[in-house]
């Protein structure tokens, strides 16, 4: 009878074989293991294998690794992988036998009996050319030829070089790439053909180089088009560039591109420059305080130097590429405003930060020879500079102000006064009646205005016409703006006594035929002037009036006699500028009832009137662009003589000069307005004061 004990052995046992036939193992076999010592090593029991593990080639047709998770061109290494074929590990083991271990991973042995294959890519294209109908076999065939010879020159350049429509030969690489093909608008330009903004961030030289030019934005993502789509690294830099997250590519043709860059300056000489490249070092550390011996400066030669240099540049060039007559640097303390004056508007054009005050306006003063460590009294200094290939002068000045230095600069163009009097939008019996002025042997002839209004390229132009060989012509000028082929010129200098009144008695014994002076300002000079004419001189000058009625009586007020002044004045032209309507979007509207009855008193039409509209190709969206002059010419005959002899008051000699024939500012206006070349607002906003 077993006790307790031994009952609890036999269950345990009993557990023990039902697990082990479970296991799979033989309980009897097991036991004798455990009683017998092994002979010899048993044989291993067959690994049981699943169904596709028996197939080898099960996996064959699937990749060694998964899509996209590889270098891009790296090849398939050899790992012990079923997807592996046993050709691709001899081939891997081929080549680390050849070359080692470490360029094994990147280059295989080739298959020296297999024939010689062309390009894929330069095949499939040139083939889809020829599917297409774009080309023939034969240029095909010799396309293939010249490319097996120059290898890296892809079957498309091969065909544009030999003569292809490239705009086919693209369209159809864009076809076979699955890209859009585009057409650059190149009558648009900037205003919609391409990114100005882009193309700048990019660079002209950039694009250049590599054949790419940036289209336009599409949210976040920027359109670029490409000769050569194909390049993932350029495509990189090219975000990189731009700061954008991603660019979608089209083809274009390189004409396209050669035209664009052209289109933005690159032909002339004058290559973007990217404001936020020079900004991003800028540092007053930069300008470097030196004299230099000669006051003229290459822009384009500097432009690789200094941030502030470079940017100072830049302002220069900008405002030469606008038009613009004077620069404003206005500094303050939050910003600095940067405003160009074209066609006599103020524009706002940049915004430095203001850490670059004093840098930009030490950078001005070396320029100009002016003493940079002086910043609270003005200076006035010239800077001489050359920009895409056209010599300049700038006239320079400053004035400390609460935020730092205000810093204008007028820039003298000399192309600006080479233009004829017929240009000038004289009228042709005002033309012919002040020619005849500036003919006469002696006597004085005045131009009136305000600041800005024309007067000295007047002047320039009516001595221009003047026999410079046959005639001793001289000039006193404060400061010489223009410097004049066969004229002399002699700038005045108060500071050593060097006045209007001493320069001009010191010409009249130089044998002058024709003098200028550059402006009466005292009596002392208008006296001189007045002696001059009488003497058998034709002098002529600039007064600051309203209107050519008032010279006269300005004469008289400084102190000139009225009969010195009847007997010296041949003839007062006053003068304005108005903005020309632009040509590209001027219309014509009805005009309201108010001005209706404003046209008929002045005897103009009354059905339409010309008026501005606006554009980005040409204006600025301001409806104008350039500026003409109007006039008001007074001629001084021997009836008026006596008039001004009795030293009338100017409403009663304007009244007089009207009745005998004078056309006033605004009438000459209005004539322009009724031609559509300015518009009938202009000539009011202009005309108001000399109304």
């Amino acid at each position: 009878m077993l006790d307790q004990n031994g009952i609890g052995r036999m269950r345990k046992a009993e557990d023990l074989d039902t697990l082990l036939s479970q296991l799979g193992v033989d309980p009897s076999a097991a036991a004798a293991d455990q009683v017998r010592p092994a002979v010899k090593a048993a044989e291993p029991a067959p690994i049981r294998k699943h169904t596709l593990d028996l197939n080898h080639q099960a996996m064959a047709g699937l990749p060694a690794v998964p899509a996209n998770q590889r270098p891009f061109a790296k090849p398939l290494q050899p790992v012990d992988d079923p997807a592996v074929s046993t050709a691709q590990r001899l081939q891997a083991a081929a080549a680390e036998a050849t070359v080692g271990q470490a360029i094994a991973p990147v280059w295989r042995p080739e298959d020296k009996d297999a024939p010689p294959t062309p390009p894929a890519a330069a095949g499939d294209v040139g083939n889809y050319l020829l599917r297409s109908g774009l080309i023939t076999a034969q240029q095909l065939q010799a396309a293939q030829q010249v490319a097996a010879q120059t290898p890296g020159k892809s079957i498309a350049d091969i065909l544009i070089e030999q003569g292809v429509d490239e705009a086919k030969v693209l369209r159809g690489v864009a076809e076979r790439s699955g890209l859009p093909f585009e057409t650059i608008d190149l009558a648009k330009g900037l205003e919609g053909g391409f990114d100005g903004k882009l193309l700048q961030r990019l660079t002209i030289d950039f694009c250049k180089q590599h054949m790419v030019l940036p289209l336009r934005m599409e949210s976040s993502r920027a359109v670029v088009g490409f000769v050569h789509p194909h390049q993932a690294f350029l495509v990189d830099e090219i975000k990189r560039r731009l700061g954008v997250p991603a660019v979608r590519c089209v083809v274009v043709t390189g004409f396209d591109i050669r035209g664009a860059l052209e289109i933005s300056g690159d032909k002339a000489g004058s290559s973007a420059i990217d404001v936020n490249d020079i900004l991003r070092d800028v540092d007053d550390g930069d300008v470097q305080v030196e004299k230099k011996e000669h006051q003229e400066v290459d822009l384009e030669k500097e432009a690789g130097e200094s941030p502030v240099i470079r940017y100072v540049n830049f302002i220069i060039q900008k405002a030469v590429e606008e038009g613009a007559s004077d620069i404003h640097i206005e500094p303050s303390e939050k910003k600095i405003k940067v405003r160009f004056r074209i066609d006599g508007e103020m524009f706002e054009m940049m915004n430095p930060p203001p850490s670059m005050s004093a840098a930009i306006t030490s950078r001005l003063k070396i320029m100009a020879n002016l003493d940079i460590s002086e910043r609270r009294l003005p200076q006035d200094g010239r800077i001489r500079c050359t920009v895409q290939s056209r010599k300049l002068d700038l006239r320079m000045s400053t004035l400390p102000v609460t935020g730092g230095e205000k810093v204008v600069m007028r820039i003298l163009d000399t192309r600006s006064i080479n233009v004829k009097l017929e240009d000038l939008g004289f009228d042709e019996s005002i033309l012919r009646t002040w020619k005849g002025l500036c003919d006469a042997p002696h006597g004085i002839v005045l131009v009136t205005g305000p600041t800005g209004s024309g007067k000295t390229t007047t002047l320039y132009s009516s001595i221009r016409q003047l026999d410079k060989n046959g005639m001793n012509i001289s000039t006193v000028e404060d400061p010489v703006e223009y410097h004049l082929d066969g004229i002399n010129q002699t700038q005045t200098h108060d500071r050593i006594g060097m006045t209007f009144a001493k320069a001009l008695k010191a010409l009249l014994r130089q044998d002058p035929d024709v003098i200028l002076v550059g402006e009466i300002r005292d009596l002392e000079t208008a006296v001189t002037a007045v002696q001059a004419a009488l003497t058998g001189h034709l002098v002529l000058s600039t007064l600051h009036t309203n209107d050519a009625p008032g010279s006269v009586t300005r004469l008289v007020n400084i102190g000139v006699e009225p009969f010195l002044v009847s007997a010296a004045l041949n003839g007062v032209l006053a003068q304005r500028l108005l903005r020309r309507l632009c040509s590209n979007c001027k219309k014509q509207v009805p005009p309201s009832q108010e001005m209706q009855e404003f046209l008929h008193l002045q005897g103009l039409p009354t059905d339409t009137m010309w008026t501005h509209a606006g554009c980005k190709e040409k204006c600025r969206n301001t409806g104008y662009s350039g500026r003409l002059g109007i006039y008001e010419l007074l001629t001084v005959d021997d009836q008026l003589r006596d008039v001004i002899v009795r030293n009338p008051n100017v409403a009663e000699l304007r009244r007089l000069c009207i009745e005998r024939g004078m056309v006033s500012l605004r009438q000459d206006g209005l004539k322009k307005a009724s031609r559509g070349i300015t518009s009938v607002e202009e000539v009011l906003r202009i005309t108001e004061a000399a109304a």
